[in-house]
């Protein structure tokens, strides 16, 4: 079953233009799902996986026959699984410069991208990442009437506020807000990769989760980093899953993953690089007294973390409910391709996110539960320091426009 990407719309404006268009994602993310539904409506397109051992070989081989069997005629050339191919990025220049065909590829991480094309194809390809579900793709499928009569113009909304376009935040009837928070709370355990969203039920969701955890851990990081056994790296990868929104202390994750420090910044790349976490740095003006250097990590997606500890568990029933949360917003702010600080003073006080988007500064809070307009007072303190544009506080429950401090409390799913 297709389930309408946000993605999809921005490549097919791109299908004019003359660049190579490469869609980089997670394993499982739907990156082949996503090209296939785009090739549909074209004319004269190939579709080709490098999963084909003998069409890959041919192509690595042979390029001059691999055209002529293969891609003469058509317009358009979509490879899907492209980071298999060696020196894929010399040939695809060929074929761009002495064919002039429309090119659309996929790859599984950045880091295949980078060695195998990219630096032969400067100014001739656009890079897109296409992440594993947001919640906003996720209650689409879920629940399309409360996603088209509710959730969605609050998010445009939601969007338009925090870029400046729009004065006030959204508002939520209460009983729509609860609908969608039961979603949320589903979205928050389980994640959104693809095929997980898709499940029948709670035991299939974990089972493919299981096999997702397995396929990308214990098989491809392990082969990547020419790993004798993944012992080190799975220590590694639960050690942080249990600190995801904690500043990460290097000689602390060396000794509980046996790693010495130059094989653990090697591992943390890889993860990066592969879209499993993402490390965010500190946002610091004055390094007399702001943290400036040690970074915070949160997974791209909450239910890989889950699946590393194997803890599914209802939100409700969580003691790291905050942390889930906090996690959520940050794979959500990332998605959307916001630059993404956090700020603590040496003193400890703390604002989880500061984002900064289409030239705004925005401050950002992440609670659990509220039952009153109260902000902390490292929101306050960072307001006196620094010129700050919105000053967001995300719960699962609250939802309030404090005009008279100009702070919204806004439902955690909205971000």
């Amino acid at each position: 079953m297709y389930v309408t990407r946000d993605l999809e719309a921005t490549i097919r404006k791109y299908l004019s233009r003359p660049e190579i268009l490469a869609v980089i994602g997670p394993r499982q993310s739907g990156k082949t799902t996503l090209l296939r539904e785009i090739s549909k409506p074209l004319q004269k397109a190939v579709f080709l996986d490098f999963e084909d051992r003998d069409l890959l070989s041919l192509f690595n081989s042979d390029i001059k026959t691999f055209f002529n069997l293969h891609v003469r005629g058509a317009d358009y050339l979509i490879i899907d699984e492209f980071q298999y191919a060696a020196d894929g990025g010399r040939r695809l220049k060929y074929l761009y410069d002495t064919h002039g065909i429309k090119i659309i590829i996929s790859g599984s991480s950045v880091l295949d991208l980078t060695h195998q094309a990219i630096k032969y194809l400067v100014g001739r390809i656009f890079i897109f990442h296409l992440p594993v579900f947001t919640f906003q793709e996720c209650l689409a499928y879920k629940a399309p009437g409360l996603y088209g009569n509710v959730y969605l113009d609050a998010k445009e909304k939601m969007d338009r506020y925090m870029q400046g376009k729009r004065k006030t935040p959204p508002k939520l009837a209460e009983e729509a807000g609860r609908e969608i928070l039961k979603h949320y709370h589903e979205y928050a355990v389980f994640g959104g990769y693809p095929r997980v969203v898709l499940a029948g039920d709670r035991d299939e969701k974990i089972t493919v989760l299981k096999n997702i955890y397995n396929t990308y851990l214990l098989r491809e990081i392990r082969d990547i980093l020419q790993l004798s056994t993944e012992n080190e790296l799975q220590k590694l990868v639960k050690a942080l899953s249990l600190q995801a929104g904690s500043m990460i202390v290097h000689n602390e994750l060396s000794q509980v993953s046996s790693l010495n420090f130059s094989r653990l910044r090697s591992h943390l790349a890889i993860l990066e690089r592969t879209f499993v976490i993402k490390r965010v740095t500190p946002f610091c003006r004055n390094p007399r007294t702001e943290i400036a250097k040690a970074p915070k990590v949160y997974f791209r997606d909450n239910g890989f973390r889950n699946m590393v500890i194997n803890n599914f568990q209802p939100l409700e029933d969580r003691t790291d409910r905050g942390s889930l949360n906090e996690n959520f917003v940050a794979g959500q702010l990332l998605k959307r391709g916001y630059e993404v600080h956090y700020w603590r003073t040496k003193s400890r006080a703390e604002v989880d996110f500061v984002v900064e988007a289409e030239g705004l500064k925005i401050a950002v809070e992440v609670k659990s539960r509220l039952s009153s307009n109260k902000i902390g007072r490292a929101l306050h303190h960072f307001r006196e320091k620094y010129p700050v544009d919105r000053m967001i506080v995300l719960s699962e429950n609250y939802c309030f426009f404090d005009r008279e401090r100009d702070v919204a409390f806004l439902p955690v799913y909205l971000v």
